[in-house]
């Protein structure tokens, strides 16, 4: 049954839109960025990721992001190309370079992070809205830097609009980063929420199903959740597996 429903999915063509950039990865474990003099480069932002494991598993998937005329930017495309990502819409632009996010792991199990943000917040709104979205049947939306103030947030509310007024379904996932929006939470869960209303699928952290919720328990806030959408969601649970709910209940998926 569930092969099945991937197989039906996979045969829609899906729009991916978000941020595209380079994660470089401190391979000095322990050491503080300002420590570290090694690092690992590797193509990142969520959407880029979706969009990559999408096109192998066989799907047909357009990656809609936009990337500096650089080195790291033409990397980035040439990534997709090689997964079978269509790249028509990852746009370069001459006068921001491709965003970069800082990463090392500290002994702790925290994360030492910095982001250094380019040319992925400059999707604008008349980018997208030249966007055919007629040959899409599945809109994809990650909003790691997406509601952060520039064009790409003005972009995704506007290509949000058209797709329900197209009644595409829609995908979305908030993938909150604190560092990101640590003086401003909020703001991102307002935001989130004018995709959670409307949208037919969401996928989301536990710990970010209790932050959009308000809740201090996952149970309160699958509850929640259950009550104030209509969507199929999927709450990652870690080694757990991850939680299904739909129409007032929930099933665990265990790990794989």
């Amino acid at each position: 049954m569930q092969g099945s429903v991937i197989k039906k999915l996979l045969m829609e063509k899906i729009l991916c839109v978000g941020e595209s950039l380079i994660d470089m990865i401190c391979t000095d474990k322990g050491k503080h960025l300002s420590e570290g003099e090694n690092f690992l480069k590797k193509p990142g932002g969520a959407p880029t990721n979706v969009a990559a494991a999408i096109a192998a598993l066989g799907g047909d998937v357009e990656l809609a992001a936009k990337i500096g005329k650089d080195p790291f930017g033409q990397h980035l495309i040439d990534v997709m190309d090689s997964f079978g990502v269509s790249t028509k819409w990852m746009l370069q632009d001459e006068n921001y370079f491709t965003t970069f996010a800082f990463v090392s792991l500290m002994e702790d199990g925290e994360r030492d992070f910095y982001f250094n943000r380019g040319a992925d917040g400059q999707l604008s709104r008349d980018e997208v809205d030249a966007i055919n979205l007629e040959k899409f049947s599945i809109v994809h939306f990650g909003s790691a830097t997406a509601f952060l103030p520039g064009p790409l947030q003005i972009a995704y509310q506007s290509l949000l609009q058209k797709s329900l007024l197209q009644e595409i379904f829609i995908s979305f996932d908030p993938n909150y980063r604190s560092l990101l929006f640590q003086n401003d939470q909020r703001s991102f869960i307002d935001q989130s929420w004018n995709f959670l209303d409307c949208c037919h699928f969401f996928k989301a952290s536990d710990e970010e199903a209790m932050m959009l919720t308000g809740r201090s328990t996952l149970t309160d806030a699958v509850n929640d959740l259950l009550l104030r959408t209509t969507s199929v969601f999927a709450i990652t649970l870690g080694k757990e597996g991850t939680l299904l709910g739909f129409d007032g209940e929930t099933k665990i998926i265990p790990s794989i």
